[in-house]
């Protein structure tokens, strides 16, 4: 192919609801040519790597039929990524110990890195964490997760897990009636926990059977008409994001926090919450007042992070922060 051939990745954010898949062209990070389909994942991991491969494959032939040089495919996957690209769980997806790297590079050399530090980096070449040297990307959807961003290197930590904000119990006791309780964030504030309490609600409250809350879209809907449950499920769950937010700046020190994700971009009730509670619990006063703003990409961070791994990210290794 001639050199003026437009260069390009094929793309795909991997999430517990949807795999979103593209083209994306590069150095532009324009997305060419985008698809959705659902994950399904409680069909098991094999059939959602079938679709993945699928998605992949068409979208390479797409790629080349418009005389796009095809550099690789690029994943962002809703799970623990090691090092060197295996997927180290099975919280969402279940492909811990499925060489799903191995099984896109048949189709084009492929990276598999966790969806929160591509999205992360999306942010970072192309969004709100330009010409930050620190900035902490937080990722509220169906889970929640965060990643630390220096001089525009997602950090990775010792063994790549360095992403873990919701998924770990904090245990206490109640002081009022002695109740041991574990709460825990993700099972609390993100999408599917917030269409989960909602719904509880409105079964306790109601004399017969009632629908399934779908997902958080509902509860948000709810909370602009003015249903009160909706909005203490809303505030109480953005707040108890912000108090986890105050945490990662009073351990790290970040100059910007940048949210994204399905639920973290909604705005409303849940980011007011979760901003005031932010900012009640940071520690120094000089930290308290720092930038937090939306993705500047949207929900399309994930997917253009996915093709951007494919031509920035090979050099970093796990232990240290290029």
């Amino acid at each position: 192919m001639s050199s003026n051939h437009q260069l390009g990745a094929i793309a795909l954010d991997i999430g517990g609801t949807k795999i979103a898949a593209g083209v994306v062209s590069w150095p532009s990070g324009e997305i060419l040519k985008r698809t959705v389909v659902p994950t399904q994942p409680s069909r098991g991991g094999e059939p959602v790597l079938k679709d993945t491969l699928n998605l992949a494959a068409d979208l390479h032939k797409w790629a080349l039929s418009q005389d796009i040089r095809v550099a690789g495919i690029g994943a962002g996957v809703a799970e623990l990524v090691d090092c060197d690209g295996n997927i180290a769980s099975s919280c969402t997806i279940a492909w811990h110990e499925i060489p799903v790297q191995r099984e896109l590079s048949r189709i084009a050399p492929a990276r598999v890195e966790s969806d929160v530090r591509v999205a992360a980096l999306a942010e970072a070449i192309f969004g709100a964490g330009q010409r930050q040297s620190h900035f902490i990307y937080i990722t509220v959807g169906t889970g929640i997760s965060c990643c630390l961003v220096k001089d525009g290197q997602p950090y990775k930590g010792a063994r790549g897990n360095a992403l873990v904000l919701a998924s770990s119990a904090l245990s206490t006791t109640c002081t009022s009636c002695g109740a041991k309780l574990r709460p825990v964030l993700e099972e609390f504030a993100s999408g599917p926990a917030i269409a989960k309490r909602f719904g509880q609600h409105r079964r306790k409250s109601a004399n017969g059977p009632t629908a399934t809350v779908e997902s958080a879209h509902e509860v948000f809907r709810a909370a602009s008409e003015g249903n009160d449950v909706a909005i203490e499920i809303l505030t109480s769950a953005g707040e108890a994001l912000g108090v986890s937010a105050a945490f990662l700046v009073n351990v790290l020190d970040p100059g910007l926090i940048v949210v994204g994700g399905g639920v973290g971009l909604a705005g409303g009730l849940y980011w007011d919450a979760f901003e005031r509670a932010c900012r009640e619990h940071i520690f120094a006063d000089s930290s308290r007042t720092l930038p937090i703003t939306p993705a500047k990409l949207g929900t399309d961070a994930g997917l253009v992070g996915a093709g951007a791994i494919v031509f920035t990210q090979s050099e970093q290794q796990c232990g240290h922060i290029q």
